[in-house]
């Protein structure tokens, strides 16, 4: 990216919403500006998971708050994730919507792993290079994760379901403090994250880091009480939880270096912490600058060629792990986005770079359209679709493993099997482009492409027209075939395809 180059993160966490924005200067991000609000938005699930008005209400202000300070930041600028809170809401959908829109940009639901991926990334640019095993823990709001890595490569990476503003809700109820209930939080929080010894045992890590949330509220309390500063330790730990029990209530206490958004959920995240150090036999932990906004800022930096985006090689594990037949991917690949090129020529995308990502998208799809045939041949691209939809694939959004998933399910078959927006004519470009190469490439070879041209149709609705040289049809008639009954298959939708000159 060029220096001067504005780039911003948007972590919407189950706690709080943060903003960071910066600069490219001689190739590093250098912040200009941070924003963080107490949403509390992990307080706002019912009992059947779904989010108050409320608490939907409480994220849409702050998203138009941050929306107007982004304006006039073009796409490949703003990176936005929300995480566990909305992982589990069940009108997810419903909220995203409106603060979508709020933002003025795409707000990406993660998963727990990826979640990991980019705390570690964060924090790994943050720390001094060096060989070290390094463990990084954060615990939010309705999650911790876990990380063990060297340099700036994660090794293993988790996400447990056990987080500050969870546990103080439910073992500390009107933020009353007791050694009974830190006692029974304890106990069922390493019940949660007891399946993490053999992974994070002690021989596997040299340092342990805290990121963020958590560990930065404990921390800043016992530095100002005279502990050392930038580590905790047990006997920190332990000087705490005394403080807490002995002031009764969170309402009551009065702790220099306490933040008062901290006081309602530090009874839950100390109960965890202590969880933590004890299963995983931690002495000291050392306090970590960066974490998951920065890694989202490192993510954008490298995301605008393939050989530094993480998803190109999250699609290249699930091709080997799937065992697919690469040089046929790859094949039908390229004639997909030869396709799409020529449509996308008619109806260029906004700008070079959301072109090029669209491209990127479509190869993927076409990479992994036959990973589902390990399973079974029958239906495979049904199997295919369960796969991406059910898989922690580095680097991906859930809506974009989602996206890949319908694409993938909608290669082949029956076209009203798909639950899609046939109103995203991008979309539907692309799985026309994915269907017709899947086509022309059947006998997984090379298809002859020579006088072959896909247009959309002018002057006529939602209707695309594929024709070929004179003599084509006769000399595939196969492929010829396979094309008419195409045509066949998307009279069963809102747009058509019609043959011409073949």
């Amino acid at each position: 990216m060029q220096d001067g180059t504005r780039l911003a993160a948007v972590d919407l966490g189950s706690n709080s919403f943060r903003l960071e924005i910066g600069r490219i200067e001689h190739g590093q991000f250098y912040r200009t500006e941070y924003l963080k609000e107490t949403v509390r938005q992990g307080n706002g699930l019912d009992v059947e998971r779904n989010l108050t008005t409320e608490a939907m209400e409480r994220g849409w202000d702050c998203l138009a708050r941050f929306g107007e300070r982004l304006a006039g930041f073009n796409s490949g600028e703003v990176r936005a994730v929300a995480t566990q809170t909305l992982r589990e809401a069940r009108n997810r959908d419903e909220f995203l919507v409106q603060a979508n829109t709020m933002l003025g940009f795409p707000i990406d639901v993660i998963s727990g792993r990826e979640e990991a991926r980019l705390i570690y990334q964060g924090v790994a640019h943050g720390l001094p290079q060096g060989n070290e095993r390094r463990l990084v823990i954060d615990i939010g709001g309705r999650s911790t994760e876990l990380i063990l890595g060297q340099g700036f490569e994660p090794k293993q990476m988790e996400s447990y379901r056990v987080g500050s503003i969870a546990w103080s809700t439910r073992y500390f109820p009107n933020n009353q403090f007791s050694r009974h209930a830190f006692e029974m939080a304890e106990i069922a929080a390493k019940a949660v994250l007891d399946e993490a010894l053999n992974t994070y045992r002690r021989d596997a890590w040299d340092v342990a880091y805290g990121s963020a949330g958590t560990v930065g509220a404990v921390g800043d309390v016992l530095t100002a009480a005279g502990w050392p500063s930038g580590c905790v330790s047990r006997e920190g730990l332990d000087w705490l939880l005394d403080k807490l029990i002995s002031a009764q209530s969170a309402d009551r206490l009065r702790l220099p270096g306490m933040k008062d958004d901290r006081r309602a959920v530090i009874g839950g995240g100390l109960s965890i912490l202590r969880a933590v150090f004890d299963l995983l036999q931690i002495d000291q932990m050392q306090q970590a600058t960066g974490g998951l906004r920065h890694g989202l800022l490192f993510d954008l930096l490298g995301s605008t060629s393939e050989q530094t985006d993480v998803r190109s090689k999250s699609v290249q594990r699930l091709a080997v792990k799937f065992g697919t037949d690469t040089v046929h991917g790859l094949r039908v690949g390229k004639v997909a986005n030869h396709l799409f090129a020529q449509l996308q020529s008619q109806t260029p995308a906004p700008d070079n770079q959301t072109d090029e990502r669209l491209n990127r998208k479509l190869a993927w799809a076409a990479q992994l359209h036959e990973i589902g045939s390990q399973i079974s041949h029958s239906d495979y691209h049904k199997h295919g679709a369960y796969i991406l939809d059910n898989s922690d694939a580095m680097g991906f959004a859930l809506s974009e493993l989602h996206k890949l998933s319908l694409l993938v399910l909608g290669h082949r078959g029956k076209l009203r099997k798909l639950e899609v927006d046939f109103e995203d004519e991008i979309f539907v470009q692309q799985l026309l482009a994915l269907r017709l190469a899947v086509i022309l490439c059947h006998a997984r070879r090379d298809p002859d492409l020579n006088g072959l041209y896909l247009t959309r149709e002018v002057g006529i609705t939602n209707n695309f027209a594929i024709g070929c040289r004179p003599g084509w049809a006769h000399t595939f008639p196969q492929s010829a075939h396979l094309l008419q009954e195409e045509v066949l298959a998307w009279q069963k939708t809102p747009w058509s395809l019609t043959l011409t000159d073949c």
